[in-house]
């Protein structure tokens, strides 16, 4: 049956530098192009983690070499990691489906999203920007009053605020490219996040979460569901203790209480858990409509197979 779909790739298909991208994207597009050839409505958000830490690192390199040269706000930053990965993933894919005879333009949106000026996260940076760093690297940057944290075990990267999304201001845009039979890339990196302002959009310092930016745009165009797509097949439980448990689906009622169990580490699955919840239970449509969102957890490689029901964590709203 023929789903619309909103896509979140994760860190793991996109790579940690450029080289890694133009490779990883590869091997993105021919999962994708499956969704596609299988009938599917698809929209794709993309995370920029290492990308906009190595472009906000670049131009604060370049100022310290030569004055005329700004030092960027972080929302320009996002907006060039969304043209610059939107680049790489727009013609991967558009290579794979015309080697496969589908012919389906794909376009890169330039995509911004409200956050609202009083969220508490903009007083507690938590999201992870840029590469990886050892400790006493971490301590250097935080003797410069720099925020950064340790990111689920993988070791230390700096942090920025990560707000919640609103609203996402190119949604009638997505849903007129959806209409007339084309694949938007939208939301990069989390979007633009942007707050209104005397009457016009400015941007924010913050990296919005794609996940939360997939499961807002996801409950705004209707979709059928959001698949957030991750380094591990299935959600689980006492991840990595003795008595570990893949899980094949959870209601929200559910998901929440291993959320006050603290089963989900903050800095990985936790907000993939988070949004699927946001989107599941949203109110938007009818009663039908909202009784049939899903959200699917997987790989990249199995997402065909999640939609089918084979694999992943499915998270639905339950009675």
């Amino acid at each position: 049956m023929k789903k619309r779909i909103v896509i979140a790739l994760g860190g793991n298909a996109l790579g940690e530098n450029l080289k890694e991208q133009m490779a990883a994207a590869q091997g993105t597009a021919k999962a994708i192009a499956d969704l596609v050839e299988a009938g599917h409505e698809i929209v794709i958000v993309h995370g920029n983690g290492p990308q906009v830490g190595m472009i906000e690192t670049a131009f604060e390199t370049a100022a310290r070499a030569d004055p005329h040269f700004p030092v960027l706000p972080m929302s320009v930053c996002v907006a060039l990691s969304q043209g610059y990965i939107g680049y790489d993933l727009q013609n991967t894919l558009r290579k794979e489906l015309d080697f496969r005879h589908i012919s389906i333009p794909v376009a890169t949106i330039i995509t911004q999203v409200e956050v609202d000026p009083a969220d508490p996260a903009f007083l507690n940076p938590t999201k992870p920007i840029g590469g990886f760093m050892k400790e006493a690297e971490a301590e250097v940057l935080r003797s410069k009053g720099i925020p950064v944290m340790e990111d689920a075990g993988r070791g230390w990267r700096q942090v920025v605020a990560s707000p919640k999304p609103v609203n996402i201001i190119e949604a009638e845009t997505i849903r007129a490219i959806l209409a007339a039979g084309q694949i938007p890339i939208a939301a990069g990196g989390g979007g633009i996040p942007v707050a209104l302002q005397d009457g016009q959009y400015r941007g924010k310092s913050a990296v919005i979460d794609k996940d939360f930016s997939a499961a807002k745009l996801a409950e705004l165009i209707g979709a059928d569901m959001l698949i957030i797509l991750t380094a591990v097949e299935k959600v689980a439980i006492n991840f990595g203790k003795p008595d570990q448990k893949w899980l094949d689906a959870l209601t929200v009622e559910e998901a929440k209480k291993h959320i006050a169990d603290n089963q989900f580490a903050k800095g990985s699955m936790l907000p993939k858990v988070q949004a699927a919840i946001s989107f599941v239970a949203s109110d938007g449509g009818s009663p039908t409509e909202a009784a049939q969102r899903t959200a699917l957890i997987t790989l990249l490689q199995k997402a065909r197979d999640g939609i089918e029901g084979k694999t992943g964590t499915v998270i639905t709203r339950g009675c």
